[in-house]
């Protein structure tokens, strides 16, 4: 039997994100920092907490960088730096994780959904002008918060605009998109304030939570720092405000460190493989397109079709892992659905939840192991 028709049982296991293969590339360097990290143990807000903060600020071209405990923080801060909370509105895409309308709730506000475009995943300005003239009387529009989702910033140009004409604020969720860019704006530098994830699974991950927030105002990064501590004041004793245990510890930053050295290369990588997605999928699926002037870090390879789970069975059998990333619209769950939506609802969400579908997708998915999983999405019935 050739290896071609071996059954999925005894072919190899595909991994749906290879962290494996990327720590045999560079374990040895992310091995020598974190014993640097435990030789002179600042294991809270040591040197290289500092050092990953500089880093990122020159790979994207913010002004500051605020390191934090995780992405969900990361949209935190700034919410809580601006003085977002009860009485506001803040506009999120319906299509996307929990934690972009958690943090609104969280501090208070109000999360308005808005639906999103059915090319880019990503929101959609013309739904999020309804939803801000449909805002109710009670409630002050106060910000919008644009999800980049699977990689591919979001029409910031349209945004921008619309939060102009409106006086809101815009804060970036680039979650998963850190290392992608819009019309030759990095992601980062884009808007008033944006938040990253270093979650294990994301482009540039640290082996736990970790996030970071990019912003050109000086002073609204000199509050988030002051938040992430607690409210910290002039020291760690006075408490100029009602704050979080926010803080990214050293080991992370060491790791991050090391991974960002590399970061450039694995982009360039996951462009090659969703170039050979695009290129062999051809129309037994929809790819997802990358719109012009826009360059995608592939967080996600997200295609569409109409029977979903018929597929994903399918592949299962044949060895290849999948992920529905999201099975339900932020507007239809239990915790969510009573909040506001736009005028008409969000049905671009409501569909793409029910045919949206992801294939494995990291730096070091060889050729050969792609072929494969073509072949079998091809070749479903």
């Amino acid at each position: 039997m050739t290896a071609a028709a071996k059954p999925a049982s005894v072919m190899p296991p595909i991994a749906f994100v290879d962290l494996a293969a990327q720590r045999k590339r560079i374990g040895g360097a992310i091995d020598a920092a974190v014993v640097k990290v435990l030789a002179h143990g600042q294991y809270i807000m040591g040197p290289e907490v500092a050092a990953l903060e500089r880093a990122l600020a020159a790979f994207c071209g913010a002004k500051h960088v605020v390191s934090c405990a995780s992405g969900t923080d990361a949209l935190v801060l700034p919410l809580m730096a601006y003085g977002i909370g009860r009485g506001d509105a803040v506009y999120v895409p319906s299509f996307t994780f929990a934690a972009s309308a958690e943090v609104v709730a969280l501090v208070g506000a109000t999360p308005i959904f808005v639906d999103v475009l059915a090319d880019s995943f990503n929101l959609d300005p013309a739904s999020l002008a309804e939803a801000i003239e449909g805002t109710p009387k009670h409630l002050k529009p106060r910000a919008v918060m644009p999800v980049d989702l699977f990689g591919q910033p979001a029409d910031y140009n349209a945004i921008e605009a619309i939060a102009r004409d409106r006086n809101l604020i815009v804060i970036c969720d680039a979650a998963q998109s850190f290392g992608a860019s819009y019309r030759g704006r990095k992601v980062g530098s884009i808007g008033h304030v944006t938040g990253t994830s270093f979650f294990p699974a994301k482009p540039l991950g640290c082996y736990g939570d970790g996030g970071a927030v990019f912003t050109d105002d000086e002073a609204l990064a000199h509050r988030m720092r002051s938040l992430r501590v607690h409210g910290q004041g002039s020291n760690k004793y006075e408490n100029v405000a009602i704050g979080l245990n926010a803080r990214l510890d050293t080991i992370q930053a060491a790791i991050l460190i090391e991974k960002l050295k590399i970061f450039p290369e694995e982009i360039a990588a996951r462009d090659a493989v969703a170039t050979r997605y695009q290129r062999g999928l051809g129309n037994a699926v929809a790819t997802p397109p990358v719109l012009p002037g826009n360059t995608s870090v592939w967080a996600q390879y997200t295609v569409k079709l109409g029977d979903r789970d018929r597929l994903a069975n399918t592949l299962k059998a044949a060895g290849v892992p999948t992920a529905v990333y999201y099975p339900a619209p932020l507007h239809r769950q239990p915790a969510y659905r009573d909040f506001p939506s736009a005028p008409g609802g969000a049905p671009v969400s409501d569909d793409l939840s029910r045919s949206v579908l992801s294939l494995p997708m990291h730096p070091y998915l060889e050729t050969t192991t792609q072929d494969r999983i073509v072949a079998a999405v091809r070749g479903a019935p």
